[in-house]
């Protein structure tokens, strides 16, 4: 090679390491093969957010191909049994006999917690029990305090339904939704499904709406939610006792045909990461990542209140969480793809 080729060579190389070397390829398999990482494309706040920035991890961290599909929780569940989607990013276990099965048959494999500390349960506005003096409400409500208080005919009446006035309204879940299901079902076994409507709206954005609109108007409402979620992070709210949680009674509210003789309280709170058990298998690396992929929920319940509060999608809020949060994020990746995906997002 000739001194002037020489030269060329060492320029170029000066000149490749001013504008940034090429990416590596990624460590993980499954991506190195061309594969595609299907994530279940749940309609929940938390679920999207999560979704999103795992995604963004992989595919600016690890150059994976990342995709989506639509679908309410039942379906997804099913479709991660299968193998049509490798990652259910938010899943709850002991809501979903479709989830308890296939984990028993080694179908979905659990792996570490998106977040810890949640919950989710029957609630009703604060205000209704301890009024609100800067708004001019008074306590509708002051002594309700429990599930079994709201066969008291004074509190149907509270919760009128607007269509069928002579009964109460229970805001519930979308149709297909696990909660949904699990509520309709405790409804029966509380013996308050003769006295309350059993409302249910057709998407998590009308659920989040009828919500927004009642407690803005200051008007009475019952109904079912969860954290973290930008309501419970923006409204007060009571969540009501029920009897203590029994796994007994438990599983016959979540089978389909189960038994409706007695009710009980949500068991405590375990979200997973679920996997798929071939892309387990066959992406250790993937594993190794969401395994330590813990969000602080006080975070997620801010981010989330951020996505609703200023209509922002969950690409854009994940994609401010990465610039704003790499002390969080940092820690689950490897040195190399922290600076891919730094370098990516800005």
């Amino acid at each position: 090679m000739t001194n002037d080729k020489l030269t060329l060579t060492a320029a170029m190389a000066t000149l490749g390491l001013l504008l940034g070397a090429p990416a590596q390829a990624s460590d993980i398999a499954w991506c190195k093969d061309g594969k595609t990482i299907t994530f279940a494309g749940v309609d929940w706040e938390s679920g999207a957010f999560i979704k999103d920035v795992v995604s963004r991890i992989l595919a600016d961290g690890y150059d994976c191909k990342t995709d989506s599909i639509p679908g309410n929780t039942i379906t997804l569940e099913m479709a991660t049994a299968n193998g049509e989607v490798q990652i259910f990013a938010e899943d709850w276990i002991g809501r979903s006999e479709v989830l308890a099965k296939a984990m028993e048959a080694g179908k979905t494999i659990p792996v570490g917690h998106p977040f810890t500390g949640a919950g989710e349960g029957w609630f009703i506005p604060a205000y209704l029990v301890k009024g609100d003096a800067a708004r001019g409400i008074a306590p509708l409500a002051p002594n309700l305090k429990s599930v079994a208080q709201l066969a008291d005919p004074e509190i149907v009446k509270l919760f009128a339904d607007p269509e069928e006035p002579s009964k109460g309204r229970f805001l519930n879940c979308p149709s297909g939704w696990t909660c949904e299901g699990v509520s309709t079902a405790k409804l029966e076994a509380y013996k308050l499904d003769a006295s309350y409507v059993n409302f249910r709206p057709g998407t998590g954005t009308a659920l989040d709406a009828e919500i927004t609109s009642k407690i803005m108007q200051g008007q009475p409402i019952l109904f079912y939610y969860w954290s973290p979620t930008a309501v419970m992070g923006k409204f007060d709210v009571v969540q009501l006792e029920e009897p203590a949680f029994n796994q007994d009674w438990w599983s016959q509210l979540t089978q389909e045909d189960g038994k409706r003789d007695a009710g009980c309280a949500f068991p405590p709170v375990e979200v997973i990461y679920a996997f798929n058990k071939d892309f387990h298998a066959a992406a250790p690396e993937v594993v190794d990542i969401l395994a330590k992929a813990e969000f602080p929920l006080d975070m997620i319940n801010a981010s989330v209140a951020q996505m609703a509060e200023n209509k922002q999608d969950s690409s854009e809020v994940a994609e401010e969480f990465l610039k704003k949060h790499p002390e969080i994020w940092g820690k689950w990746v490897s040195a190399e793809a922290a600076d891919k995906i730094k370098a990516s997002i800005n």
